[in-house]
């Protein structure tokens, strides 16, 4: 089958920390099954906006081999993979050759949950089909996330990306360092589609888990003396919250602290300092929910930006019956949501965005409550007290 941009869209929202995965575990019942491209979505979701080519020609999900010929080949010779790429799309002649002539840029990033999912693709793809060469680029691009690694346990965002003066702060946002360290801590315990990487690598792995993890713990924000939860990026050397993009000023951010917490509670056996860390960070979000609001959303004539077409605006309204919501992002001294434009000016409330951010950025949702509902329980119950 093939995915319409908005069931993408759906995925994004509610598809956390997850590569594509195999289908079965069993290769030989595979030949004839579709991999999931769950993992690309956010990737597949910026480029219909960046191109609004929302009827671009794709290969069907159960041609492995055309998708996977195409990950290999936008894959760079460092091991990694520019972001925001289409595996599924159906590339022209003159596409391919100047894809195959930029091999040599060093523009890969972990941004939007990327270079993780292509990874596990084509482990996939190489268990389904035995091509050896789709084994050896996963092993190409496993070893680019691990030389990527700081010292302190740290990912960056872009690599060597000269063009991002962010690029090389430890990220959170867009799963960057929950997602790989998920990922790699698959790899380690030779988790399916990983049982054929050597073992030297799984041991990488989980020496990269083990730094990377007691990192997490240490960059939870401390707001007036108690744990609250993440920022978007820090400093790579001061460990300093700092800004991304203009509009991504230091923060505590929601949504990117709600997938922390789930990596952490993925954590087989947790210690004291992790359950400490996920139980300050559920009482953080349960403390600062946004009662009796919620966001309406109205079409509007279409207005083409840079980076998305605005169909719809967004304003905040008073409901005593909704449920509640949370603001993106949060000051790091006060807990006080606070919204900005692409300009970087910061302001007080949703109307006072730009049309391009408003429309174009989800400054409200309901990011946890799956987590505190669910989830958060559950594991709570488990763990000992």
């Amino acid at each position: 089958m093939k995915y319409s941009f908005f069931a993408l869209v759906l995925i994004v929202a509610t598809c956390s920390l997850q590569a594509a995965q195999c289908v079965s575990e069993d290769a030989s019942a595979q030949k004839d099954t579709a991999i999931s491209l769950a993992g690309f979505a956010d990737a597949i979701h910026h480029w219909y906006n960046r191109t609004d080519q929302l009827d671009a020609p794709l290969y069907d999900t159960f041609n492995t081999v055309a998708i996977a010929d195409n990950i290999v080949l936008y894959q760079r010779d460092n091991g990694g993979w520019p972001e925001n790429k289409h595996p599924q799309r159906v590339l022209s002649p003159d596409e391919t050759v100047i894809i195959a002539a930029n091999k040599s840029q060093a523009d890969a990033s972990f941004d939007n949950r990327n270079i993780y999912p292509q990874i596990t693709y084509l482990m996939c793809a190489y268990e389904q089909t035995g091509n050896e060469h789709y084994r050896a680029a996963a092993l190409k691009g496993l070893t680019f996330t691990l030389g990527a690694q700081y010292a302190n346990g740290g990912w960056p965002h872009s690599p060597g990306r000269a063009d991002r003066p962010y690029g090389d702060y430890i990220t959170f946002a867009d799963e960057v360092m929950p997602g790989v360290l998920s990922f790699l801590r698959q790899v380690a315990s030779a988790q399916p589609p990983f049982k054929s990487i050597p073992a030297p690598l799984r041991q990488q792995a989980a020496a990269a888990v083990t730094k990377g993890d007691a990192l997490v713990l240490n960059l939870q924000v401390r707001t007036k003396g108690q744990r609250a939860i993440w920022a978007g990026q820090y400093h790579p050397q001061t460990l300093a919250p700092m800004a991304a993009r203009t509009y991504e000023l230091p923060a505590l951010q929601t949504w990117e602290s709600v997938a922390v917490v789930e990596y952490l509670m993925s954590i087989p056996n947790p210690s004291p300092e992790v359950i400490a860390a996920v139980d300050s960070a559920v009482t953080w979000f349960s403390a600062n929910r946004i009662a009796g609001v919620r966001v309406e959303e109205f079409a509007i004539d279409p207005v083409r930006f840079t980076y998305h077409t605005a169909r719809f605006d967004r304003k905040l309204v008073a409901d005593a019956n909704a449920p509640g919501l949370w603001a993106r992002f949060y000051d790091l001294d006060t807990s006080e949501p606070f919204f900005t434009n692409r300009d970087g000016s910061r302001v007080d409330a949703l109307a006072d965005v730009a049309l391009e951010r408003r429309s174009g950025y989800d400054w409200y949702g309901n990011w946890p409550v799956h987590l505190i509902r669910d989830a958060y329980p559950r594991w709570r119950a488990t763990v000992k007290k």
